[in-house]
C-alpha cells in the first residue's frame, strides 16, 4: 500500500465515509438534474437549455455585441458565435453591423425568435445559473471554496471547460 493510499485509509473513518457519500450522491443529483432539465427545455422550446439564456439575453437587452453576450454567460466568446450561427440559421436572432464602427455586431431577436421565448420554460439562464444566483452570499463563497479545492485536486481535467455550457459540451 502506498502512502497516499494508507491516508486515505486512515482518513476513512465512519463520519468521514457518510460525508464523503453524501457529497458524491449530491454531486450526481446535480449532474443528473441539469441533464434533465436541459432535456426538457430543448423539448418544449427547440433549443438548448444554454441557447434559451442567449435568447432571453437578447430579449432583455437587444444590441448586444458577441464579446459581451459571452460575458454574461461565462462563456468563450468563440462558444457564443458557434451557438449564435446555430441560433441565426433557425431564424430566431440576426446580426446588425449598422452603426458607425463596421466592425461591431450587435445581436437581435427576430419575430420567430421572441415568439420561442413567448412560449419557453423558465428559468431561462438554466436550473443551476438560477439557483446559484439565489444562494446566499456566504454559501455560495462557501461552496466556490470546495469546488476549487475539488477541480485543484483532479488529475486529469480541462480548465476550459467552465467556459462551454453543459448543453454545447461535445
Amino acid at each position: 500500500m502506498d502512502k497516499a493510499q494508507q491516508v486515505a485509509q486512515e482518513q476513512d473513518s465512519e463520519p468521514r465515509h457518510v460525508l464523503f457519500q453524501a457529497v458524491l450522491k449530491n454531486l450526481r443529483i446535480i449532474f443528473r438534474s441539469v441533464q434533465t432539465y436541459s432535456r426538457w427545455v430543448e423539448k418544449e422550446s427547440g433549443v438548448s437549455a444554454a441557447q434559451l439564456w442567449m435568447l432571453w439575453e437578447l430579449y432583455n437587452e437587444p444590441g448586444l455585441t458577441v464579446s459581451r453576450l459571452a460575458n454574461v454567460l461565462s462563456i468563450h466568446q468563440s462558444t457564443s458565435s458557434n451557438m449564435l450561427d446555430k441560433l441565426q440559421q433557425r431564424g430566431l436572432i440576426y446580426r446588425d453591423r449598422n452603426g458607425s464602427d463596421q466592425r461591431v455586431v450587435r445581436l437581435f431577436l427576430t419575430d420567430v425568435g421572441t415568439a420561442l421565448l413567448e412560449k419557453a420554460p423558465r428559468p431561462a439562464q438554466g436550473a443551476l445559473a438560477d439557483v446559484l444566483r439565489r444562494l446566499p452570499d456566504n454559501a455560495l463563497a462557501d461552496l466556490d471554496s470546495g469546488l476549487v479545492q475539488l477541480v485543484a485536486a483532479l488529475k486529469v481535467k480541462d480548465k476550459e471547460a467552465g467556459m462551454i455550457p453543459f448543453t454545447e459540451a461535445e
